[in-house]
């Protein structure tokens, strides 16, 4: 067992960290709360991999942006002139000055509130006051990040040559996006919490649902309690009523998938790529049709052209920071945003029908009411688990069987962090 007190902190000591993993269990202490390890795990995994970190109906017009920040990066999302989505680094080329300062908003040109340099919404310099004669604005211009969008998911990726396998996963999971037609919703909610805990504590609590029927009461309403289960020898008896009525509405979406042509299948691929991810169609309990207590439409205007809501959640999880569910009448996305070594943002938005009005097609306090109270939960549960590997008590304990995800996660990790070392 490693204490805190005995912890290794130097990149070299992390080597050995990875070394002594034992698979099967939980990362030691050091992964979580080490400043150096923190600022590893931003340069050789949000530096490197393709983050998801908005959705194009937050930039709708052009001019739209959003700002964010990765560890030390600031970063501008922006739909440009011409309708495409750029990525801007928020430096200002003349003495490095943060350009925009606000969360989102909508401008004409990029002005720097410093000294007026002035840039275009794909990051050209237009404007930059008096110069040497010398002076060639072309070489200062802001600088640009590679920027993709996967059915309405905005990814970026701030390495310079960027892993290939992205598009590999973006030209599988798109066929599952695309029928929810993303880019004809809008944002009715985004809601911003800080939980007090490790970027990959919060991680590891999303992929797993061991914790769901004690845990998630609102959730558990629509969520099967069996999800997670690979061996039906694994499932409790007392949960086997509930995995027999999960196997038949299973089936049932099945035929409405192959009805609609639409893709249903377990894709599942979350370690041994860059590009990690798992998506699939699966049903909802209850009355099959969205993320409410009682499973009915949260929305009455559907998205795209569907013609029924019972379609079930189409769910993806793309390593490191991602996760999204697609219903038959809204979309939730959630991203994971690394703040310290012990706290980390999660930002949930809710996209609904571009034409769909607030108390006519939907209710607000009901769209959000089920992630809403689950995304608290979590908090909680997260800033437990950040208090308990802070004591010199903890010792890595192993998964359980429906923690696979769990472990695969960690698999990826470990992949990426060693890829970093032997660089």
């Amino acid at each position: 067992m490693t204490t805190i007190a005995e912890n290794p902190t130097s990149t070299a000591d992390l080597a050995g960290l990875l070394a002594q993993h034992r698979a099967g269990r939980a990362l030691e202490a050091p992964f979580y709360v080490s400043q150096e390890v923190f600022d590893a795990d931003i340069s050789g995994v949000f530096a490197k991999c393709w983050i998801f970190v908005a959705t194009e109906a937050e930039v709708r017009e052009p001019g739209d942006f959003i700002t964010l920040d990765i560890g030390p990066y600031s970063i501008i999302v922006v739909r440009s002139d011409d309708g495409s989505i750029r990525a801007l680094h928020n430096v200002c080329r003349h003495r490095g000055s943060r350009v925009l300062t606000e969360s989102r908003g909508s401008v004409g040109n990029i002005v720097c509130g410093y000294h007026q340099w002035t840039y275009d919404t794909d990051g050209k310099l237009l404007h930059a006051g008096s110069q040497a004669p010398n002076f060639d604005p072309k070489c200062f211009g802001l600088k640009r990040i590679h920027a993709r969008s996967v059915g309405g998911l905005i990814f970026i990726c701030l390495a310079e040559n960027p892993p290939e396998d992205f598009e590999d996963m973006a030209s599988r999971v798109a066929p599952y996006i695309t029928p929810h037609q993303l880019e004809r919703t809008k944002v009715a909610a985004q809601e911003d919490i800080v939980e007090t805990g490790n970027w990959k504590l919060v991680m590891e609590n999303n992929r797993e649902c061991y914790h769901c029927e004690n845990g998630h009461p609102e959730l558990v309403c629509t969520f099967f309690p069996t999800w997670g289960y690979t061996d039906l020898d694994q499932i409790p008896e007392r949960l086997l009523p509930a995995h027999a009525r999960y196997l038949r509405s299973q089936a049932e979406l099945e035929r409405a998938c192959q009805e609609r042509d639409m893709p249903h299948a377990l894709i599942e691929e979350i370690s041994g790529r860059v590009s990690a991810f798992r998506i699939q169609r699966e049903p909802l309990d209850g009355a099959g049709e969205s993320y409410t207590r009682d499973g009915s439409a949260a929305s009455q205007k559907l998205l795209a052209d569907f013609d029924t809501p019972r379609l079930g959640r189409m769910s993806l999880h793309h390593q490191p920071n991602s996760w999204f569910h697609l219903l038959a009448d809204h979309a939730v996305t959630f991203t994971v945003l690394p703040l310290a070594a012990d706290r980390t943002l999660v930002r949930t938005t809710w996209l609904v029908h571009e034409d769909a009005v607030e108390g006519v097609d939907y209710d607000l306090a009901t769209l959000t009411d089920v992630w809403h109270h689950t995304n608290e939960q979590d908090g909680t549960f997260v800033g437990r688990a950040q208090a308990g590997v802070t004591s010199p008590a903890y010792e890595p304990g192993p998964y359980a069987p429906n923690e696979y995800q769990v472990a695969g996660f960690i698999t990826w990790y470990l992949e990426r962090m060693t890829e970093e070392l032997t660089r």
